[in-house]
């Protein structure tokens, strides 16, 4: 929503335990297709090892998380350490909360919440000499992404490096 103008007013009567207060928000839709609105939980962990971190990652994912990500970053007293940052459903932010604290040795965590817009896009599959490749496509048709899982088992069956896989896999209509 675009806000396109705000008012307040103020009753006759004087409430003893509250204002008599009115706030009134008038707003225009903005066109955006997908916005959402989503909690972001991040926590910076310093004393954890990668395995654990990728564990917890892939947690978080089957629960049902939007996103997850691990950045690298460099903590107080020069201690490297990882930023986990959680995009998700504002409804799983507890559930997550708890993922996090029990697959993590963080002892406090961020939360927020946050809007979310994303292009309309679906699925195709794509034929390459090296096999099937599933790819995500825009609405547009512009936004091409492979699909890591079905690109990565065509190379180990045909022994041709990934990079080339995906790179025949972009070029193929759709």
């Amino acid at each position: 929503m675009k806000i396109a103008a705000a008012g307040y007013g103020a009753g006759g009567y004087d409430f003893p335990d509250r204002a008599n207060v009115l706030r009134v928000i008038l707003g225009e839709e903005t066109g955006a297709p997908e916005a959402t609105t989503i909690s972001v939980l991040e926590a910076n962990i310093d004393d954890l090892s990668p395995q654990i971190l990728a564990y917890a990652m892939d947690r978080l994912l089957e629960k049902g998380a939007l996103d997850v990500t691990l950045q690298p970053m460099q903590m107080k007293k020069g201690r490297p350490g990882t930023l986990l940052a959680r995009v998700g459903a504002p409804r799983d932010r507890e559930t997550m909360v708890q993922t996090i604290f029990a697959e993590t040795s963080t002892l406090g965590l961020r939360t927020y919440t946050a809007e979310r817009r994303v292009q309309a896009r679906h699925w195709v599959d794509v034929e390459t000499p090296h096999g099937q490749v599933r790819m995500k496509v825009s609405a547009e048709g512009c936004l091409r992404r492979r699909s890591m899982k079905t690109a990565a088992a065509s190379p180990r069956k045909s022994g041709v490096p990934l990079k080339h896989v995906i790179a025949e896999a972009n070029f193929r209509p759709t």
